[in-house]
């Protein structure tokens, strides 16, 4: 059975309600913490962020909030010292976490129910089950351990202003930790539907290493794509990979989509229809929201396959793009402004590559990717298929 453990808590802060408040409920509280807010449109890396102690979680933290999560989802930094652990803690919401660097064990538990613990490592993806305890220990004696959190909780403070409700509740179902050996903590499995290529699980061990993808065609780029599900939570989101020299097609989506870059370089390209463009330099560890419903486009600047990691917000966000017509949400490439071809093929001089893209890219709108026959199998990937994200 498991064991009673004190379990932090959080102090409750006043609120204003008003909808004329200038800031969300979410927003007002974490004012309070004294802790480094780190805005702004990207983050190059999240393992060189400042941070600083947060006593009621035993370990360092920070939030971001960059333009495009507003209202809709966060992000906290949750830095482990070296051979330490974080207090355990009981939230009420689902959480995934993504470990940007360092060794660990975490521990999940209710009461009732045994304690699972589980290693991570460099580019893990897991989720933590609503209602249940967690504790993060780092496994090494030398340098700290840095996880990137990510929930829906600003979304729930505007229904419940008051974050003791979230991190104090005493709310538990332990039979989201009664679940088989082979969905807890297990390597993800895949699974039938989606996009062609589905993995069920709550636990990835390295996404720099995650394979089994099947062919992109709707975004272009020669890319490839793994729908990731999490066992009992709407939480989940998707993994791109896509080769050295190309870049995809531009699309746009509703808002809280948070990216994350498991490996590669590049940059990313982000505009607001008819706007100024914002570029947003990439490497492991970088991390980047587009705001809601502007344009955005990734490009492959190295010699290795690029990755990315997109955390989907609540689903009702997710219908933000233009059903009715979804040719006005992405950008074939014979229609892009020419200086996006141009500044690829520079970046890409600087470096002594050059650009591996077909020519007939730039003519034809139906162009089709060359894949592997094996590749195509089972692969689901019309325009309807491609959910905006």
């Amino acid at each position: 059975m498991a064991q009673q453990t004190d379990v932090a808590t959080i102090g409750k802060v006043s609120i204003d309600t008003d909808a004329r408040a200038p800031l969300h409920p979410y927003d007002q509280w974490v004012e309070t913490l004294d802790l480094p807010v780190h805005k702004g449109y990207y983050v190059e890396d999240v393992r060189n962020l400042e941070v600083a102690p947060w006593p009621e979680m035993g370990c360092n933290a920070a939030f971001i909030q960059l333009a495009g999560m507003e209202g809709v989802a966060d992000a906290r930094i949750t830095e482990i010292p070296p051979g330490g652990s974080t207090n355990p803690t009981r939230f009420a919401l689902d959480e995934v976490v993504y470990v940007a660097e360092g060794q660990g064990l975490a521990t999940v538990w209710a009461e009732g129910v045994e304690r699972r613990t589980f290693e991570f490592s460099p580019r893990s993806l897991f989720v933590i089950p609503r209602g249940a305890v967690r504790q993060f220990a780092n496994a090494r004696g030398d340098r700290p351990a840095r996880l990137i959190t990510n929930t829906y909780l600003p979304v729930g403070m505007s229904l419940v202003p008051d974050p003791t409700y979230f991190f104090n509740s005493t709310y538990e179902d332990p039979t989201l930790l009664e679940t088989s050996e082979d969905e807890l903590y297990s390597v993800a499995k895949r699974s039938p539907g989606g996009r062609g290529a589905s993995w069920f699980g709550n636990f990835f061990t390295d996404l720099a290493a995650w394979n089994g993808l099947v062919p992109h065609r709707q975004r272009g780029g020669g890319g490839h794509v793994v729908d990731i599900q999490f066992p009992h939570s709407e939480m989940g989101g998707h993994m791109s990979v896509f080769p050295p020299g190309t870049y995809k097609k531009a699309h746009r989506h509703g808002p809280g989509v948070v990216i994350i870059i498991p490996a590669g370089e590049g940059y990313s390209i982000m505009w607001p229809e008819g706007e100024e463009k914002v570029i947003v330099p990439w490497h492991e560890a970088s991390m980047f929201v587009p705001p809601n419903r502007w344009f955005h486009q990734h490009f492959n600047v190295s010699v290795e396959p690029a990755r990315y990691l997109a955390l989907s917000p609540i689903r009702q966000m997710r219908g933000l793009a233009n059903r009715m017509n979804p040719l006005l949400d992405q950008v074939e490439y014979p229609s892009e402004e020419s200086w996006v071809r141009e500044m690829f093929e520079e970046e890409l001089g600087k470096r002594g590559l050059e650009s591996l893209m077909p020519e007939e890219v730039y003519t034809d709108p139906h162009y089709k990717w060359e894949y592997d026959a094996s590749e195509e199998q089972g692969a689901v990937l019309d325009a309807s298929a491609g959910r905006g994200l």
